[in-house]
């Protein structure tokens, strides 16, 4: 790293920027890391409610048995993984699903599938859960694999909100990771979506034994996306016994703050979800994050096919924390504190 780039990027943000270069990008990465939370904060709280987090819960929709070779998935069928495949779930159970999210406090609900991409028969299905989400005053968001612009449309027309396809790290690192899909197949995905009028959510996964200029570079592809991804998922890997990831080496927790950081200055007014790999993380890197600009986090004990934190240990944090979630308040973190003395963590929830 440098050792000082304190003066590579502004402190404030006149304009959002869709031109960023490269090597700017990789002097935030270098900048001390209490200037880059401070520059990261000061973004933030310019655009967002500095302790408010939005919750989003995922449900896969469709399980196992998906024809790519992405390095770190365990739902590809060319690893060996034990997981079972399972079929496309029934619309009824979607939605039941999604009223305890909702029960939950999540407002936005979201759907994986495990397709390279979705035939047209199966979009009914998908259309009709969309649309019975939506209804319930969530906020829809799907990831279904590689869109045409005439899918894109129906789901569009079905009132999707938002639709993940993530971009997964640097294009120079990307082959390492995939060879089934290309690149330019993931942006030429992102642009049907916006032709149709959905928002995108596109972030990447980091640890992948990636080195720092691939975080840089994948950074670098999402803000200059022009609109900026409304959000922006940042994933630390978890490592699945059969997958060929399974092994690489864990990165830093401090470098993966810094990466929430930089989404933060890049992005300033996106969501920045801390994603998966939460499990793993202590309660003092997940604060960090925060700090770093982080405000939205998967909320549910499973992420497709891998654990997630439990509900009440979530709730504990945040409150711990003084942080309220969209659509409630919390108590400041005093009365949090307080009221958590003596109380087991079953029955800590706020």
């Amino acid at each position: 790293m440098a050792a000082d780039a304190s003066s590579a990027a502004p402190l404030q943000d006149p304009a959002l920027r869709h031109d960023w270069s490269k090597a700017e990008v990789e002097a935030l990465f270098a900048l001390p890391f209490n200037d880059l939370l401070f520059q990261a904060q000061s973004l933030h709280r310019q655009h967002h409610k500095p302790n408010s987090v939005q919750l989003s819960t995922l449900l896969s929709i469709k399980t196992g048995a998906c024809p790519e070779d992405c390095a770190y998935c365990p739902q590809s069928v060319r690893f060996e993984t034990g997981l079972k495949k399972e079929p496309l779930l029934d619309v009824e159970v979607v939605l039941e699903a999604a009223r305890e999210a909702k029960d939950n406090g999540a407002t936005r609900f979201c759907m994986g599938a495990a397709w390279r991409s979705p035939k047209d028969r199966d979009l009914d299905r998908v259309e009709a859960m969309v649309r019975g989400v939506k209804a319930m005053g969530l906020e829809t968001c799907v990831t279904l694999g590689m869109l045409k612009p005439a899918q894109a449309e129906r789901l569009a027309d079905a009132g999707l909100d938002y639709y993940n396809h993530n971009l997964d790290t640097s294009p120079e690192f990307y082959g390492k990771i995939i060879s089934t899909r290309t690149y330019e197949d993931r942006l030429d995905t992102l642009a049907n979506v916006r032709a149709a009028g959905v928002k995108v959510c596109c972030g990447g996964i980091v640890g992948m034994g990636e080195q720092e200029s691939d975080r840089a570079g994948l950074l670098q592809q999402l803000a200059n996306l022009s609109p900026h991804p409304e959000s922006v998922p940042i994933n630390d890997l978890v490592q699945v016994e059969g997958t060929p990831l399974k092994g690489a080496e864990q990165l830093h927790p401090l470098e993966f703050v810094r990466m929430i950081a930089v989404a933060r200055v890049l992005m300033p007014k996106s969501y920045v979800r801390l994603s998966a790999g939460r499990q793993a993380m202590s309660e003092e890197t997940q604060a960090l994050c925060f700090l770093a600009g982080a405000n939205s986090i998967f909320y549910g004990e499973k992420l497709l096919t891998t654990a997630n934190p439990q509900n009440e240990k979530d709730r504990a944090l945040l409150a711990r924390l003084g942080i309220s979630t969209e659509g409630s308040v919390s108590a400041p973190p005093a009365a949090a504190r307080e009221s958590q003395q003596g109380e087991s963590c079953s029955t800590r929830c706020c």
